[in-house]
């Protein structure tokens, strides 16, 4: 997959860490509700940050 398509999911997933805990969690009355959907997003993004840059190369 080029490497555009990965930060554009990159992208995605942090405008959904925004949509997400203030749209479906806003009833979620527990601070961890929404610190558990930014964590696995967070995992996530990290995931791909690593995917996109694993064929970059030392000079």
């Amino acid at each position: 997959m080029p490497r555009s398509k990965w930060i554009w999911g990159v992208w995605s997933l942090v405008l959904l860490s925004y949509l997400i805990p203030y749209t479906l969690l806003t009833r979620v009355q527990a601070w961890y509700g929404s610190f558990l959907f930014w964590t696995l997003v967070g995992l996530a993004v990290i995931a791909l940050n690593v995917v996109i840059t694993k064929d970059f190369k030392g000079k």
